[in-house]
């Protein structure tokens, strides 16, 4: 997107957006909580891990910014925003109450949305077809273990970077995507979605679950993934004429950023 979208409010149909990892140091609640602000939309999907309950289990943590984002997506509920929460592995004990709503976000299995342009789209985490999390979760929180240490050296490298008056740069992302394991895995599973959006006679799946946000076609059809808020800052948003677009919440503290380092260099030219 330009930067000088983001200069304004701009609306959308449609936001999805997923693995926030609220109750985590990796959660970047307050850029967050600045997007929702911004951002409007008629729709809200929050496409599981949107609380991490095998991090709270283990330690308890849930700072004010944590807590402001959950009652900004109840306020927008409660304005007449349709917010639709589907589960995650991490925040799985809330399958427990598929059909009930939490204020007037409704708790869900799965969903369909149907595009401005028709289009039938498949909304799910993607948990469920990723092979660990099915068959060796036990592995997988070994995994989650390792990932976190991952996190914690993102965060201490990028306030380093701000001590330089450097923009944010996701490392532990290119980290991970330098690994041929992590991408061979990414493609197993972007292709695992498609086959199975096609076998239930989707037009394409939104998910999240692997923290990659992606847009594209595969085999006629859209595979939308939305990223993640410890990491990639990313969304998926339904324009009014039904075309999608990842949204780079990045791009646009990279942009603040150099608008604050251009003014001081600008005023010392006066």
């Amino acid at each position: 997107m330009d930067d000088h979208l983001y200069k304004k409010k701009k609306g959308y149909r449609t936001i999805w957006i997923s693995d926030l990892h609220l109750g985590t140091p990796g959660c970047k609640a307050e850029i967050l909580l600045d997007f929702l602000k911004e951002i409007k939309s008629e729709n809200i999907y929050l496409v599981g891990d949107i609380v991490d309950g095998w991090r709270l289990k283990k330690n308890w943590y849930w700072p004010q910014s944590h807590n402001d984002v959950v009652q900004k997506l109840l306020r927008k509920a409660r304005k007449g925003v349709k917010v639709v929460f589907i589960p995650g592995n991490h925040d799985e004990a809330a399958r427990k109450y598929l059909g009930v709503n939490f204020g007037d976000i409704k708790i869900q299995h799965q969903a369909v949305h149907k595009t401005a342009n028709g289009k039938k789209l498949w909304v799910v985490h993607g948990d469920q077809f990723d092979g660990i999390i099915r068959h060796a979760k036990w592995l997988a929180y070994i995994g989650d273990k390792g990932y976190t240490m991952l996190i914690r050296l993102n965060n201490t490298f990028n306030k380093i970077r701000k001590f330089l008056n450097l923009p944010y740069w996701s490392l532990s992302q290119f980290i991970k995507l330098k690994v041929k394991k992590a991408v061979s895995f990414v493609t197993a599973f972007e292709n695992i979605m498609v086959i199975e959006a096609k076998r239930k006679g989707y037009d394409g799946v939104v998910c999240g679950h692997i923290h990659k946000a992606e847009l594209k076609d595969i085999n006629g059809i859209i595979y939308a993934n939305d990223g993640d808020w410890v990491e990639s800052l990313t969304a998926i948003a339904e324009n009014y004429d039904g075309s999608l677009e990842i949204i780079d919440w990045s791009k646009k503290l990279i942009a603040l950023h150099n608008q604050l380092v251009k003014k001081p260099f600008q005023l010392a030219k006066q």
